[in-house]
């Protein structure tokens, strides 16, 4: 995993000393070359050996291995493709195909990092709660919600009794006919809507579990989650940033789907179904 990852990976887990040094390391990636463990620890109010052991506890030899690490990590993030004779002759379309290299490159760092966030046996266990519930229900606000809305589709299209909500204001509402075993997919990027936790803690009072996928981040409705999937995706450029997160959140989804597509109920229904799928 990249360094950088590992770091925002591990943040939540870390004391507060460690997510101060944390913090400066993530908000200053490209400045560090230039800090000794010395001045680093200077900047924070710390002691040196706090900003040693911080380095050890990631699984570097020191800092100085830290440093250079998530140095050739920006590097290669910054670096285009090597123009061979053919590239250089294709005149106007070079910006476009160093443009789609590095989105490329971008997304399939995100889906990398996601996909180590979280544990095999979390992703497992969403898929059989799905599998096992009686009702699905998926709700999301403005991005999000469009995906909610396409992973209700495709589990409906195996066969499991989806219901996708849209609407704040009524998302308690819709839920109300849930029971236990039933599941409550909430997508959120961020993890701070009001209506999505207060609908989350009702769900799970009525026996329901609740899956939320969420950034990375210590948010309000991980707290109300019985299983907690998260995305990685990290970018300087804010319309990168968002592409980034979209796509990782789509791996997610789709790597629980094609997980009860390993039911032959489901993918029988599915081919009978005939329809397809985007």
């Amino acid at each position: 995993m990249a360094p950088l990852a590992r770091i925002r990976g591990e943040r939540d887990r870390m004391s507060a000393i460690e997510r101060r040094i944390a913090d400066f390391v993530l908000d200053n990636a490209h400045l560090l070359r230039d800090y000794s463990s010395q001045q680093l620890a200077n900047a924070l109010g710390i002691s040196q050996s706090s900003v040693v052991k911080f380095s050890q506890k990631l699984g570097f030899k020191g800092y100085p291995d830290l440093k250079y690490s998530i140095g050739e990590s920006l590097a290669r993030r910054e670096s285009v493709i090597t123009r061979d004779p053919a590239q250089a002759n294709r005149g106007d379309d070079a910006p476009g195909l160093l443009l789609a290299e590095s989105l490329w490159q971008a997304k399939a760092e995100a889906v990398h990092t996601t996909s180590v966030l979280n544990p095999h046996a979390d992703v497992v266990a969403v898929a059989e709660a799905i599998r096992q519930a009686g009702k699905v229900f998926s709700i999301g606000i403005g991005y999000d919600g469009l995906h909610s809305r396409t992973i209700a589709i495709k589990l409906a299209l195996i066969g499991r009794t989806a219901i996708h909500l849209f609407d704040p204001a009524l998302m308690a509402v819709g839920t109300s006919s849930a029971g236990p075993g039933d599941v409550l997919l909430v997508v959120c990027e961020h993890g701070q809507e009001p209506a999505l936790c207060h609908t989350a803690r009702l769900f799970r009072k009525r026996g329901g579990k609740v899956v939320s996928i969420t950034r990375h981040t210590a948010n309000a409705l991980r707290a109300h989650a019985d299983i907690a999937l998260l995305v990685s995706a990290h970018d300087p450029r804010p319309q990168m940033e968002l592409l980034l997160y979209q796509a990782a959140l789509q791996h997610l989804l789709d790597l629980v789907f094609l997980m009860l597509c390993e039911d032959e109920a489901h993918l029988r229904m599915l081919e009978e179904n005939g329809a397809p799928i985007e």
